[in-house]
This record gives structure tokens, sequence and C-alpha cells, in this order.
């Protein structure tokens, strides 16, 4: 059983941007967050697009790397024998016969996700945020953003075996 799956760390790279594409529409957050952010049409007219979405994908495929060992509980039994099942104990391929697919739902990765993006994203941002004189309102919206972002992108590797 591969519990790194390349294709879906590729799809939840690209399920952040269109989170983000739906997230901040102007219809849904995409007004307030210009509001909160200080940002105008004005400032974003001379904008790189290719370079900032290029960006944001090959950051978000870097998150996607590091969410495995976050949402799918055996890479923790795969650490135990660095990385190399072929030299691990007999009681390796039994355990991992046993809980192989132990949560490996979609549903639990999104719980996970969630949970990342609760603890980590959120502290993250808030702290930048609070230096960056930024509202609570710009706190959430983005803080928003990365829950939703990381559940999404924790049910695609969790979920896809």
């Amino acid at each position: 059983m591969e519990l790194l799956n390349p294709v879906a760390m590729l799809i939840a790279a690209v399920s952040a941007l269109v989170v983000g594409f739906i997230w901040y529409n102007p219809k849904v957050f995409g007004t307030a967050w210009m509001q909160a952010a200080d940002m105008t049409e004005e400032k974003m007219k001379g904008a790189n697009m290719a370079k900032i979405f290029g960006m944001a994908l090959f950051f978000a495929f870097l998150l996607s790397t590091a969410l495995p060992g976050i949402v799918i509980h055996q890479m923790g039994v795969f650490s135990l024998v660095g990385g190399d099942p072929s030299a691990a104990l007999p009681s390796y391929e039994a355990l991992m016969a046993d809980y192989g697919d132990a949560f490996r739902t979609y549903k639990h990765g999104a719980l996970h996700g969630m949970l990342t993006g609760i603890f980590i994203a959120l502290p993250i941002l808030g702290t930048n945020a609070l230096f960056e004189r930024k509202s609570a309102k710009y706190i959430f919206i983005n803080a928003g953003y990365w829950i939703v972002t990381l559940a999404v992108m924790g049910a695609i590797i969790c979920g896809m075996k």
C-alpha cells in the first residue's frame, strides 16, 4: 500500500487555487477582503498574475507535501521504519495489513485539515496581521480561506489512496 499519492498531492495543490477563486470572488469575500487589506482595483492592475498564480501553485504544492504527515495516520508507522518498508520487520507488513486503510477517508482528512487550519494557519496569520495592524475581519477572511482550503486538501490527500 502506497501512502504518498503524488496525483492527490497535485490535485490538492490545484484545489487551493480553486477555493481561492471562489473565496476571494467579489460576490463571496473578495470585496470585504479588498477593503480589509487596503487593496484597490488600481493596486491590482499592475500585478504579474502569471507569477502570482504560479508561485501560489508552487506554495500550495509544498503545503500538499507536508499534509500527508498530518492527515494520514499511517505516516507515523511509515516513519518508524525510516521510510523504507522493504527494510522493516514483518510486524510492519502485519500492522499495515490490519490498519493500512484505517481512517483513510475524505471525511477524516477534511477533519485533520480543518484542525490544521485552526491550530496552525490561524495563529500564524493572526500574529502577522496583528503586527501589520490589520483588522479582525482581515484575519478571519484569510484564516477562513486557509481553514477551508486545508480541509479540502486534507480530504483529497487522505481520501485518494
